[in-house]
């Protein structure tokens, strides 16, 4: 049995020897992950990082409940999961914004499957479109926004269902180079204010290491913990990037994950 990688705040997140094959409908079936056992804790940062194809955006489905969990377990402050729940708030790469609603419409609509009281759901609704700075733009469809608002919206309707997790897999990947500084430095001023436990899925080395407590080094397909990196001290901050130690973590975390990116594209061109 493969030991977990504890976090240091005890557990709000426990994944349990987890492996899961996908079984398309031609074509043969292929490990994604392979016994992977890990700790999050409670109001923790973990970022997952690892080559295209380690099985990160699949850990984080599974944490979901949008997949089924066919080898070991997850449990989510000592439940297991089983499906969705509304302890977990998903934020996809992609916004999945609905395009014939307005902004307020958009983050109103999970409230609305709540069923709160309506002066309750708007007042809910305007608080997070305010944190997110998209004051104004209550009006206006995806079609009229940047990527970066687009992005903002579906952050705000996920945080208005005030879930205790967040998972986001890879939130700021679609977007240009200054808009995702701008998101980054957002979300760590969103999170300095409404605490979460946020699972966050990247490619990016510099962002996992701006973003998160820990950093965990996924391998090459089929996905295993390789290591798990503590980069409290150095990141949280717009102007850590500058610090000799943050560029000493990116550094070790770049050759450790350049080897897995290596043995994924000779496993693609074999």
């Amino acid at each position: 049995m493969a030991q977990p990688h504890r976090a240091a705040g005890g557990g709000g997140i426990r994944v349990a020897d987890v492996s899961h094959t996908y079984r398309p409908p031609r074509g043969r079936a292929v490990l994604a992950l392979d016994e992977v056992s890990l700790e999050v804790g409670d109001c923790e940062f973990l970022a997952l990082l690892g080559p295209s194809g380690c099985g990160k955006s699949t850990m984080l489905y599974l944490i979901g409940g949008f997949l089924p969990v066919e080898s070991g377990r997850i449990e989510v402050r000592g439940k297991p999961v089983t499906a969705p729940g509304p302890d977990r708030g998903v934020v996809f790469q992609h916004f999945a914004l609905f395009p014939w609603k307005t902004v307020r419409e958009n983050v109103l609509y999970g409230l609305e499957k709540q069923r709160l009281p309506r002066a309750e759901r708007m007042e809910r609704a305007m608080g997070f479109i305010q944190k997110v700075n998209l004051t104004g733009f209550e009006d206006s469809y995806p079609a009229q926004l940047s990527g970066g608002m687009k992005q903002r919206v579906a952050i705000a309707r996920t945080l208005a269902m005030d879930p205790a997790i967040l998972l986001m897999d890879e939130p700021f990947g679609a977007l240009d180079a200054q808009t995702r500084r701008l998101m980054q430095e957002e979300l760590l001023a969103i999170l300095e204010r409404d605490t979460k436990t946020v699972v966050f899925v990247t490619h990016d080395v510099q962002e996992a290491v701006l973003l998160a407590d820990r950093v965990a080094v996924m391998s090459a397909r089929p996905g295993r913990i390789k290591e798990i990196v503590d980069v409290a001290d150095v990141g949280g901050a717009a102007d850590a990037i500058r610090d000799h130690r943050f560029v000493e973590k990116v550094d070790y975390l770049w050759n450790s994950v350049r080897g897995e990116a290596l043995a994924a594209q000779h496993e693609e061109a074999r």
